[in-house]
């Protein structure tokens, strides 16, 4: 088994009311593709093949305004990181994950979408909730 992965970035505006009015990233998203090596070149994927597929998705996010983006409404960090996987869920087998992060460095917030079924995503999951069993309050109301 070999995993490789492939990034690319895009720069988009959105708003999150109540919580943010509108404002705007620089995005990093970089796709983990697992699978088999080919006996000759040991890759899992044909970069060749991957490449217009992400370009394709990148042309979507690239430069919009996420809310008008269909499917993507609410464009929390965690819901744009789901419909990333998803977009190439149906294009690359193989998929394993997604992250995507914005901001810089010192400041960067980000987030990994996988769906369940893979072992380390079902005891991460165990594994934050036993730690965490409050939830996360919104952010004004802590600051208040």
């Amino acid at each position: 088994m070999i995993e490789t992965f492939r990034e690319f970035t895009f720069e988009a505006a959105h708003k999150t009311p109540p919580y943010s009015g509108l404002h705007g990233h620089s995005f990093l998203v970089r796709i983990f593709l697992r699978g088999e090596p080919h006996p000759e070149y040991g890759w899992t994927h044909n970069q060749y093949e991957v490449e217009p597929v992400v370009d394709a998705v990148r042309r979507d996010l690239d430069q919009r305004y996420l809310n008008d983006v269909p499917g993507l409404a609410v464009p929390s960090l965690e819901n744009v990181a789901r419909w990333v996987y998803e977009r190439f869920a149906a294009l690359l087998p193989g998929l394993h994950r997604v992250t995507i992060q914005r901001g810089m460095p010192g400041q960067i917030e980000g987030c990994t979408y996988a769906p369940l079924g893979f072992p380390e995503t079902e005891l991460a999951q165990t594994t934050i909730a036993q730690a965490n069993p409050v939830q996360a309050k919104p952010a004004q109301d802590i600051l208040a």
